[in-house]
């Protein structure tokens, strides 16, 4: 199940995730997934 959440990104991070969403390389499907990819990422690298 998923949890719904707010955060707040500075515009330049923001504009950073919408351009890689547009590029279309099919990673991932929205601002949501990033983040959580970066989230789980981040703490697996640093636990």
């Amino acid at each position: 199940m998923k949890h719904r959440m707010s955060i707040s990104l500075d515009e330049e991070t923001v504009a950073l995730i919408q351009r890689k969403l547009r590029e279309g390389r099919d990673i991932f499907r929205n601002k949501s997934h990033v983040v959580e990819f970066a989230v789980k990422k981040m703490l697996e690298d640093k636990l």
